[in-house]
């Protein structure tokens, strides 16, 4: 099955050859076909390579994992410089690195700025580095290519 989702394949609004608007439906599924394949194909081998240079360094590597667990709502970076024990300066390089490499949001509430990760362009660096995975095996690999889950290891506190 193949589907044109080039923009001239679809009619301009004011031409005389209008669709109804079933076929006004079909061709909205067309673009939202479309939105999908650009947010998941968007990330190219560039980014990926700016995007993995900036997590290989092990502070902005710790930084992106605690932003990515406290989820949407980010950290300011007083609270991150806290809980990873890191200097302001030091912290404040680290993000505007992961903020270039599109790995980071900044949201403003006030005066205060909310540092959170960019789920968006996470996944599709993810999906880019598996897109392609066993597509030239014989046959699939099945549960190799699924996402590994992370192992969490629960420590007894010791005391002193």
């Amino acid at each position: 099955m193949s589907v044109d989702l080039t923009v001239s394949s679809l009619p301009e609004c004011g031409s005389p050859d209008r669709e109804s608007p079933h076929a006004a439906g079909r061709r909205l599924d067309s673009l939202t076909i479309l939105q999908y394949f650009d947010i998941f194909r968007s990330i190219k081998s560039k980014d990926a390579i700016e995007s993995l240079a900036a997590l290989a360094q092990e502070s902005r590597l710790a930084i992106f994992r605690m932003l990515v667990k406290l989820g949407p709502d980010g950290y300011t970076p007083t609270q991150l410089g806290e809980k990873l024990n890191i200097s302001s300066p030091t912290l404040s390089f680290h993000l505007k690195e992961l903020q270039r490499a599109g790995l980071v949001d900044v949201r403003r509430d006030g005066r205060f700025l909310y540092y959170r990760p960019n789920f968006t362009h996470m996944n599709g660096l993810i999906g880019f580095l598996t897109e392609n995975c066993c597509v030239l095996a014989d046959k699939g690999c099945g549960p190799q290519c699924a996402p590994a889950e992370a192992e969490v290891t629960l420590t007894k506190r010791q005391r002193a």
